[in-house]
């Protein structure tokens, strides 16, 4: 292990030459002059809060816990056969860089790492094993998926994980594989199965979480909440990631379980990583029949919200037509007394040279002229139907 670190390969030279170029602000080599190695990286003080935990072990059993990056390197150097663990949340470019020139990591793998944003995958650049995994976690408060990323870094001799985002909760990880020594001395692959078994066994509350979500939403869509379709549009998009962040694991999974006999994987170690396996398979199910649930409640809450305008809008229909009647009824009467109004109004008025206001039977005249127009106009509204 301390020959790998020691060795002034050409690869050490073009991974130098990477280190450079990636981070332009560093001081360039004189001229004649080879980049050589860091033996010693930056003092404590210099390195910003972003460790979460550091450890090493031997046999299982935790020897020590350095507080910083350096102390990390060289006790590793100093202890041969130990295993590194290196916790990291969100770190920095700096200290990124410093473990790719530690621990020869891919210039891909530490970009990735750097940007973060990765789709679920399982990459081997030599020794090394680079595996990003989408962890979730169930909200209750605002019933929502929140979703963090994790890179891990596996290999001979350490485990480096990255994370970005509040999943998982790698102490618990650290403190079950301490607490089984047994398992942890079966090295990095022991700990990259925890890891991804812890990630796996928290999708399990976020599936009984969302199915809980389901069930609430199917009783507002028959209850006609007017707020149920936005509901089913963002938790639809939950899904979405949701299946971004377990369908891709179960092809990694069963990628590792290929690589069993080439890797000469523990045979307990195997059994274990098929179980998780078997885990998510079972997961990437139940979010496929989510999406699918999903998409059949927002096409039933799309029908009752049609049928539901449907009905208002024959109501308002209806509603019109009475109107109408009521109308055409109002409209008849008026009609049918505006006629005796206006005979009584023009034989009312007040001329001394009209005709008929001498005459003996202009009253019953008048009267009987008041008593045709009238019949006269109801039987037309009748045979109309407007009465």
């Amino acid at each position: 292990m301390s020959e790998r670190r020691a060795r002034p390969t050409a690869q050490g030279r073009r991974k130098a030459a990477w280190l450079r170029a990636l981070a332009p602000a560093t001081t360039p080599p004189p001229a004649g002059r080879q980049p050589a190695r860091r033996t010693e990286p930056a003092p404590p003080e210099a390195e910003p809060p972003s460790i979460v935990q550091a450890a090493l072990y031997r046999e299982g059993v935790r020897v020590s816990a350095p507080a910083t990056l350096a102390e990390t390197f060289r006790e590793l150097r100093e202890q041969p056969s130990g295993m590194a663990w290196i916790g990291l949340a969100r770190p920095t470019e700096a200290e990124l860089l410093s473990l790719a020139a530690e621990f020869d990591l891919h210039p891909l793998a530490v970009e990735d790492a750097m940007e973060a944003h990765q789709r679920p995958k399982l990459e081997r650049y030599g020794e090394t094993l680079f595996v990003v995994l989408r962890a979730a976690r169930y909200l209750d408060a605002p019933e929502e998926v929140d979703f963090g990323e994790l890179h891990v870094f596996v290999g001979p001799d350490f485990v480096i994980t990255v994370r970005h985002g509040a999943a998982p909760d790698l102490s618990a990880v650290r403190s079950r594989m301490e607490a089984t020594p047994d398992l942890l001395k079966l090295g990095p692959e022991a700990v990259l199965y925890a890891i991804l078994d812890a990630v796996v066994d928290g999708y399990a509350p976020v599936v009984a979480g969302v199915q809980n979500d389901i069930d609430e939403i199917e009783t507002e869509v028959f209850r006609g909440d007017p707020a149920v379709s936005r509901r089913i549009y963002e938790l639809s998009r939950e899904m979405v990631e949701f299946q971004r962040a377990t369908r891709p694991l179960v092809g990694m999974l069963h990628g590792l379980m290929a690589g069993f006999s080439k890797y000469g994987t523990d045979e307990e170690l195997q059994r274990y990583l098929r179980d998780v396996a078997d885990h998510v398979t079972h997961t990437s199910e139940r979010v496929d029949g989510f999406r699918q649930a999903l998409t059949e409640i927002l096409t039933v809450n799309a029908t009752l919200v049609t049928q539901q305008q449907n009905a208002e809008m024959r109501a308002l229909a209806e509603a019109g037509f009475e109107q109408n009647e009521e109308i055409k009824k109002i409209s008849s009467w008026a009609a049918i007394l505006f006629a005796p109004t206006l005979v009584g109004t023009i034989y009312g008025m007040n001329f001394r040279h009209m005709p008929e206001l001498s005459w003996r039977f202009g009253y019953p005249f008048a009267i009987g002229l008041m008593g045709v127009v009238c019949v006269s106009l109801y039987l037309i509204f009748k045979r109309r139907d407007w009465l």
